[in-house]
């Protein structure tokens, strides 16, 4: 930590000890505003994928000068500078772009490096997260308002606001909802599942699925009894995610095994940054589920 903020120091000192001293005080205030717009938006570091796909959704791309490693749509956003995976950041690695600014989503980390961030001359904007319909749009008018796109991020937010209603609108006659579990991976055996409070949680609720667990908020190992006890019809997992999980390996896994989900080997797998990204193309997804849990029955 030491070594961190030794070379956060050095970096404001080449921007200037008077511009540091008449920033450094005010920016952790305005950074949790997350509603103001960047005095220069002219070179921003966009940080969460669901950031980077709204600013391409804006048409607001030639701003970005960097992304973070969650950032892998559109094709385009590929071309700029990588800084790392959003949780894992380093002050360096954000610095080194030379940002006007930094746009990033609510849980990037970890938090000494995002306080030595919010610490320097960079205005740093965080934008909250929310695993639902009106998440979604407070995320389009928040980074709009940050590039001074408000006008744009008004328009979006309608067409997405459109969007959304009408998927919902297609899960929301379903009568027999499937229970799903959504394995995030297996350590030692154990199942890695999503409680409430997560993206995996919202997804599948606006699907018209239901978590098959409950009892606790965000991600927690699994007993065996907790897994059949959840008598989930459908395992949801992610691809392009790391190693993942294989059908083999969940298939084999005993308690699995042991519940309809197993006894069918039914899976459905879905690139994660797609799944969970909460962002213009959940709709898409939202319909894409439906699809994978219910077949026709969620169209009509």
């Amino acid at each position: 930590m030491a070594a961190l903020l030794e070379r956060a120091r050095v970096f404001r000192m080449a921007v200037g000890a008077t511009m540091w001293l008449c920033v450094a005080f005010a920016l952790p205030g305005r950074a949790a505003e997350a509603t103001e717009a960047f005095a220069d938006p002219s070179r921003i570091a966009a940080i969460g994928g669901s950031i980077t796909e709204i600013v391409f959704a804006l048409g607001e791309q030639h701003r970005l000068v960097a992304r973070d490693s969650t950032s892998r749509y559109p094709e385009a956003a590929l071309e700029l500078p990588d800084v790392g995976y959003m949780r894992q950041l380093s002050p360096e690695g954000v610095l080194s772009v030379n940002p006007s600014g930094i746009l990033a989503l609510q849980g990037s980390g970890p938090k000494e490096t995002v306080d030595v961030l919010k610490k320097t001359s960079i205005p740093f904007i965080e934008v909250p997260e929310r695993y639902d319909h009106e998440g979604i749009l407070e995320k389009i008018r928040m980074v709009g308002k940050a590039l001074g796109a408000d006008a744009k991020a008004d328009a979006l937010a309608a067409e997405i606001n459109a969007r959304l209603k009408a998927a919902e609108k297609q899960t929301s006659a379903i009568k027999q909802r499937k229970r799903v579990l959504f394995v995030l991976s297996i350590q030692g055996g154990k199942i890695l599942a999503s409680g409430s409070d997560t993206a995996a949680d919202g997804i599948i609720k606006l699907a018209g699925g239901v978590n098959a667990i409950d009892g606790y908020s965000g991600y927690k190992q699994l007993s065996d009894e907790a897994v059949i006890t959840a008598r989930p019809d459908v395992i949801l997992t992610m691809s392009n995610a790391g190693p993942g999980v294989s059908d083999d390996e969940l298939f084999a896994h005993p308690s699995i095994r042991s519940t309809p989900a197993g006894a069918a080997r039914k899976a459905v797998r879905m690139d994660g940054g797609y799944l969970l990204g909460f962002g213009p193309r959940t709709a898409d997804v939202i319909r894409d589920l439906a699809a994978s849990l219910y077949g026709g029955q969620a169209a009509d």
